[in-house]
């Protein structure tokens, strides 16, 4: 169901006094003066918001990042963002449970983060909820932590070949041939949360570029130079994941790839952070102000078109 219309109501009170009573001393004075009519001002319409994710939404690093419950959740991630600017027009209810180091199954699964494990991010969800938000899949197979943590580890060793790739296809490129699972674990998801929230506009919000089209910056981004195209096509294929999965389900796609290039890490003005930290407190490799500000705006965008469904 669409979202309800960005509207301001309007409540009229009219105020009618009786006649004047007094004597006739007060009554020849002048005329009889009525009490200024008041307008109060009309409360905002509700709107429930929930926002699903891993990282790329929590947004580890930037101030003010929340450590309380593991999930490293920053108060500029982009669903605060969102909320603050439907706050203008609305009386948001904003649950954000997403959370670093997320993947499909903790939607529906505890996830071990802290002291105590952590409630299915589902839980959030109610028949009432207005917005849903989900951007989720890097995490699963372990697909971020290969490209970032294992590849790297593996150019220190070979800088100018490709052992990252190498290493994948002699494992079969697991990598890639995980792809369709996780596309199918996302489509499940948003399955769910239509059926949990039937009357919520779902917004399925893709991955940023990482990696450069051309180029290296081998001190923000220390690929092997033959593993930076690979490197590209995986996180090509994570973002591609969200949008077919967001097609086959009917739900709208908040596309970050293309809004993001020569956005890229090694970029000028890059959304993500590289391996030594630029400004704005962003742990490495996970998003920067910037590109949480964008993505907060390419969501509400389609929020206020005012449709759920493409």
């Amino acid at each position: 169901m669409s979202l309800r219309p960005l509207i301001t109501l309007t409540v009229m009170v009219t105020v009618v006094l009786g006649g004047c009573s007094g004597t006739d001393s007060e009554r020849d004075a002048g005329p009889e003066r009525s009490a200024p009519t008041e307008t109060p001002t009309s409360p905002q319409p509700a709107l429930s918001y929930v926002a699903l994710g891993d990282s790329f939404t929590a947004a580890p690093g930037i101030p003010e990042t929340d450590t309380s419950d593991g999930c490293l959740r920053s108060s500029q991630n982009y669903p605060s963002l969102v909320t603050e600017q439907l706050e203008e027009v609305y009386d948001v209810a904003l649950a954000d449970r997403s959370c670093s180091g997320a993947d499909t199954t903790h939607l529906a699964g505890e996830q071990a983060v802290g002291r105590d494990p952590l409630p299915p991010q589902f839980d959030a969800l109610r028949r009432d909820t207005d917005l849903v938000t989900l951007s989720t899949g890097g995490n699963d197979y372990g697909t971020f932590v290969r490209l970032i943590g294992g590849c790297v580890a593996l150019a220190q060793e070979e800088p100018g070949g490709s052992p990252c790739l190498d290493a994948a296809e002699s494992q079969g490129d697991v990598l890639a041939s995980a792809q369709p699972e996780i596309e199918q674990r996302l489509v499940d998801a948003i399955t769910e949360i239509q059926r949990r929230s039937p009357r919520a506009q779902v917004l399925v919000v893709g991955y940023p570029q990482l990696v450069p089209a051309d180029g290296a910056c081998p001190d923000l981004l220390p690929l092997a130079s033959g593993d930076l195209p690979f490197a590209r096509r995986v996180n090509r294929e994570l973002t591609d994941n969200l949008a077919r999965a967001a097609d086959r389900t009917d739900t709208t796609y908040v596309d970050v790839w293309a809004a993001s290039e020569d956005h890229d890490i090694c970029a000028e003005r890059p959304w993500v952070n590289g391996l030594e930290s630029q400004q704005g407190g962003a742990i490495p490799f996970h998003p920067l102000p910037a590109g949480q500000a964008a993505i907060a705006q390419l969501v509400l965008d389609r929020v206020r078109a005012g449709t759920g469904r493409d």
